[in-house]
């Protein structure tokens, strides 16, 4: 009998169950896919087909939908692995009212610093996730993040405001157990207190305040910028910048004259470039990009240089594919809005079609042969072929600057069909609204029947659709051969290594998530 894996029958693309919100025809992730997918990439900011009030409401209802100990392992899995803040909080104010125990066991790991504390604690206060007063067992826990920090974290956490640290410390009343912390929480919800008990820094940082010293204290900058501050203070606050304070303010920095000093340009230098310091930010790849594109020309080489350093480290998860490689990213209209949404006053710079070049410049520098096949309505050229010797910062402005149009998800099969190509692995990076292609009342949708065409010629081929936006649906169901992820950090790479090579089950990201440890 001939050999049944090479010459089966080709298959046909499963029946569509929806309407995506682009008007074309689709499939419906499972409210567990869905809810992962809206905690990779979900920000409750307005998005180019949804508002924030759908994005709430769609995630309260796939909450409502799942398992309480999926819930909480989508949590611990957005924080740790996605690097998300709003939506492992909001999940975490959801199991406030509906699973106390499951919420103790992801507290620390979720509500892991002084935003998350402010998160979770406005979420909950909303009434919006099932209760509107912290209770008994959230204070308890919310005592415990204090008693777990020390003094001067503390103080280094209670930044921000709606609410602050201080209306916080009021709702939660953490118990001092010493003159020293019962000093730090009267000082910080504005009580007069004896200066000699709070902590040193505290004490360093009221000093400066006063003028009663000229030494700049070690506290987070932020609570600087408001006073007068000589260059050499701003020398001294780029030196004890954090990772991610120093990505964020290059040009604040150069502004005030810190890189006149060679000595400030190699610190900032070092720390930007440093693997360890990068692993341990947790930083999204695209936020170096932008903070490589923003720097001014006042910001030296051998910093941005470092910024490009760091890329290399924050891609590190990208895979190697044995065999022949097709990426396709998606420069169409929508693709245009902000990756995490608009939001009034703080909206990213970032793309969603700026992450898109980056994800396929970064799988170009690790498999060379790959073909880039960047679509809207259509296929679209690409000016050059992209070098994959080239630096990861300069492939991604080459894609991310392609001309724009409709989404048609299907343009590269159709593409890679009509020259009858052989491939291993297609990778698509897309907010997965096709429309241009829609086909009325077909079985499949069009990317799913081109799919099954270019299946039955490789039929050992796998197809990864990574999705940036929370939409709930796809062009290509899951399938043995199909993987569906969402998200924007590194570690969707680490996804999509394991399922290149077989090593993931057929429910794929959903059984990651599942496989998520609470202890």
């Amino acid at each position: 009998m001939a050999n049944k894996k090479l010459f089966a029958t080709a298959s046909k693309a499963k029946k569509t169950n929806t309407i995506n919100k682009a008007g074309g025809l689709a499939y419906a992730f499972s409210a567990e896919h869905a809810l992962a997918q809206y905690a990779a990439t979900g920000t409750f900011n307005t998005t180019f087909y949804a508002s924030d009030e759908d994005q709430l409401e769609k995630a309260l209802d796939l909450a409502n939908a799942c398992d309480p100990l999926f819930i909480a392992k989508t949590a611990l899995f957005a924080r740790e692995r996605g690097y998300m803040k709003d939506l492992p909080a909001f999940l975490a104010a959801y199991l406030a009212a509906k699973d106390v125990n499951l919420l103790a066991a992801v507290f620390p790991r979720v509500i892991d610093n002084g935003k998350m504390l402010r998160n979770f604690v406005q979420m909950v206060r909303s009434g919006v996730t099932g209760r509107k007063s912290l209770g008994t067992a959230p204070k308890r826990l919310a005592r415990a993040w204090f008693d777990a920090r020390s003094p001067e974290n503390i103080f280094r956490a209670s930044l921000g405001n709606d609410p602050s640290m201080a209306d916080v410390i009021k709702l939660v009343r953490p118990k001092p157990t010493d003159v020293m912390r019962q000093s730090l929480y009267g000082w910080l919800i504005g009580r007069e207190v004896d200066a000699t008990n709070l902590p040193a820094l505290v004490r360093a940082f009221e000093s400066f305040k006063k003028g009663e010293t000229t030494e700049l204290p070690d506290v987070p900058f932020e609570m600087l910028t408001a006073l007068p501050l000589k260059s050499s203070d701003w020398k001294a606050i780029a030196k004890n910048m954090s990772w991610t304070q120093l990505r964020m303010n290059l040009n604040t920095l150069a502004r005030h004259g810190v890189f006149d000093s060679k000595e400030a340009v190699k610190i900032v230098s070092e720390k930007l470039g440093n693997e360890s310091l990068v692993r341990r930010a947790r930083a999204f790849p695209y936020q170096l990009m932008m903070a490589y594109k923003a720097s001014n020309k006042d910001v030296p080489g051998s910093i941005t240089d470092a910024l490009q350093k760091a890329m290399e480290v924050a891609t590190e998860n990208v895979p190697a594919v044995a065999g022949q490689v097709y990426i396709c990213p998606d420069v169409s209209g929508s693709m245009h809005s902000p990756v995490t949404g608009h939001r009034r006053g703080s909206t990213t710079a970032v793309r969603c079609i700026d992450v898109a070049a980056l994800v396929a410049a970064s799988l170009v520098r690790k498999n060379p042969s790959a073909e880039v096949i960047p679509f809207s309505d259509d296929v679209v050229e690409i000016p050059r072929r992209l070098n994959p010797y080239d630096s990861v910062m300069t492939n991604a402005d080459v894609l991310a600057n392609l001309p724009s149009g409709g989404t048609a998800c299907s343009a590269p099969l159709v593409r890679l069909n009509e020259k009858k190509a052989k491939g291993d692995l297609v990778i698509f990076v897309s907010d997965n609204m096709s429309w241009v292609d829609y086909a009325g009342r077909g079985r499949g949708t069009a990317m799913a029947n081109e799919w099954a065409r270019f299946k039955s010629r490789n039929p050992a081929a796998k197809l990864v659709l990574i999705d940036l936006q929370p939409y709930g649906s796809t062009q290509v169901a899951d399938d043995e051969d199909v993987l569906n992820v969402g998200g924007f950090s590194d570690r969707v790479f680490e996804i999509v290594s394991l399922f290149a090579k077989s090593e993931l089950a057929a429910t794929h990201w959903v059984d990651v998530i599942r496989a998520v440890e609470l202890v």
